[in-house]
């Protein structure tokens, strides 16, 4: 395959779809807004917490959606908690999840450091918030209190419950329970309303929120950016991305009431996920609030349970890496979150067969190689036709300077000359293309395949490269894949046109300073794809160049 032009192509076709995308984001209406009837009796709720559904309970929910979300006052207490895979901060204003580190993956700049996914703090605000409804019902701006300031799962113990608590001054109380899991990176969390005296109270509705920023993730490329942002799923609907951009706008699409679905904010490998397990009506909601921040979260009704009228409603969260085979386990769609684009039915099976390599090898560096080698071989009859034209292109290329020769500076008279050496040669110049077009696709997929994956973040290969989603911190493999370019493009014949020969000359230089900005596997990938090509056009353009003699005495 000849890599200059299916860089070429890639590129080509990367900025239309690109181009198809921005015109659609433009030309989408703006969602236009569904007043929300108020409930007779009760009074406006707090501006900072969602207004709640109006409809009884076996009635669809309407689509109200949050007025503000916004920090009020000063943090209250911090409640530690410590589990295998996570340590959590809880603030007992609010029971906010203010803080969620990862002691099993490694920060992405500092690699000394553990991982932190949600975290509160002067330069970023990514939290995790819930609440009740209604008048006297306590939210995420509420005081709670706690039995003890430090939970830890301990050693052959496999569940660990903390609990909040707050008491209203009808003497109602409100317990708060976060149910953390040995092994598992979700919080189920359970919010309890007890009347005094046990009466029955009122319809209730709990909500659950991620309030973030819009910054980008520590160490986001700017040469590969990632999506960030707000992502819905729904049995009808599947799985929507709602960026923030859109929010603000107004210009959102998600269905807002549904009985299944989750609703979550989405990063690089990483994603925080509220799941409402049973299959109950909820409200899905989107919100840009104060400064740059933007909320996403779900509203859903508390149920009776026991005889003492206590109403009870529990929604997990998961937050942590895009695991996919896990993922898939957790909830329906959730593996989605790793986003391979519009390739994803071509991306998925490259997947499935890059992860069983791996399985198969223990090295994902070393299972990069056997899948560029599998492709190359499934595609070497096309390949193949591909090297074969343009080696009887360069088998020609001496009779294709003296055209040049003979004809001077009359492009259009040395236009028709080749044309009819080529049909007199039986030689279609541009037999190349099509092959190169058919392996695109694919070739784009892989591409996502190494981008996206989270089972590459922090992969070593050997010896220099520590994390195959890294770039490469000796630019060796880009260096190494300039080399190869250089040696196609010298097996390549020379365009007639001198400036299109100097632009082929140059583009190998050009292309590596390109690729010094690429993760290290994908690096890999072009470097063996290279190499195999190398092999596979000499080895023809040999044959080629052999039996041209013979030809020409025929």
């Amino acid at each position: 395959m000849d890599t200059q032009r299916l860089i070429l192509a890639m590129i080509f076709f990367f900025s239309m779809f690109m181009l198809f995308e921005a015109w659609q984001r433009e030309s989408r209406p703006p969602q236009p807004a569904t007043a929300t009837p108020a409930q007779p009796g009760t009074k406006t709720p707090a501006a900072d917490v969602p207004s709640g559904p109006t409809k009884a309970l076996d009635a669809p929910i309407l689509n109200t959606g949050p007025a503000a979300t916004t920090q009020k006052g000063q943090d209250g207490e911090t409640i530690q908690v410590f589990t295998d895979v996570l340590n959590v901060q809880i603030d007992t204003i609010g029971g906010t999840i203010k803080h969620i580190e990862l002691p099993k993956h490694r920060g992405t700049v500092d690699t000394s450091k553990n991982f932190v996914l949600l975290e509160r703090g002067p330069q970023r605000t990514y939290v995790a918030q819930s609440g009740l409804i209604g008048e006297g019902l306590p939210n995420h701006n509420s005081k709670f209190t706690a039995a003890a300031r430090e939970y830890k799962l301990q050693d052959g113990q496999q569940v660990l419950e903390v609990r909040l608590e707050s008491t209203a001054s009808d003497g109602s109380v409100t317990s708060k329970v976060f149910v953390f899991e040995r092994g598992s990176y979700s919080v189920r969390i359970r919010q309890e309303l007890r009347t005094a005296g046990g009466a029955s109270p009122r319809q209730i509705y709990a909500y659950y929120q991620v309030l973030r920023d819009s910054t980008p993730p520590e160490g986001d490329s700017a040469m590969l950016p990632t999506y960030t942002g707000v992502a819905v799923y729904t049995e009808l609907n599947k799985f929507q991305k709602v960026a923030f951009g859109d929010i603000e706008k107004g210009k959102v699409t998600y269905p807002k009431t549904a009985n299944e679905g989750w609703i979550g904010l989405v990063q690089h490998y990483f994603v925080s996920a509220w799941i409402v397990q049973p299959p109950i009506a909820r409200e899905f909601y989107t919100k840009k609030v104060d400064g740059d921040l933007y909320t996403a979260g779900v509203i859903v009704p508390l149920a009776a349970q026991g005889t003492d009228g206590t109403l009870v409603q529990e929604v997990t969260l998961y937050a942590g890496p895009q695991d996919q085979d896990k993922l898939a386990t957790i909830a329906p769609g959730l593996e989605l979150t790793v986003d391979y684009g519009w390739l994803t039915i071509i991306a998925a099976p490259l997947f499935w067969v890059l992860k069983n390599l791996y399985a198969w090898v223990g090295n994902w560096g070393v299972a990069i190689i056997l899948l560029t080698c599998l492709i190359k071989l499934i595609f070497y009859p096309l390949s193949a036709a591909s090297y074969r034209s343009m080696a009887k292109m360069r088998v020609l290329a001496p009779k294709m300077q003296r055209l040049k020769e003979q004809y001077g500076d009359d492009r259009q008279r040395m236009q028709q000359a080749m044309m009819e050496m080529y049909k007199t040669e039986k030689i279609n110049p541009l037999g190349g293309c099509l092959p190169i077009l058919v392996q695109i696709p694919v070739f784009i997929a892989l591409y996502w395949v190494l981008l996206a994956s989270f089972e590459l973040r922090q992969a070593p290969f050997f010896g220099w490269i520590k994390d195959l989603a890294a770039t490469d911190p000796y630019f060796i493999l880009p260096i190494l894949m300039g080399a190869t370019m250089i040696i196609q493009t010298r097996l390549n014949p020379e365009p007639p046109d001198p400036i299109q020969a100097k632009i082929m000359k140059i583009m190998p230089i050009a292309f590596s300073v390109f690729f010094f900005f690429f993760p290290a596997g994908l690096v890999l990938y072009w470097l063996v794809n290279n190499i195999l090509s190398i092999a596979q056009q000499w080895h023809i353009t040999r044959r080629m160049e052999q039996a041209a003699p013979a030809h020409g005495r025929r």
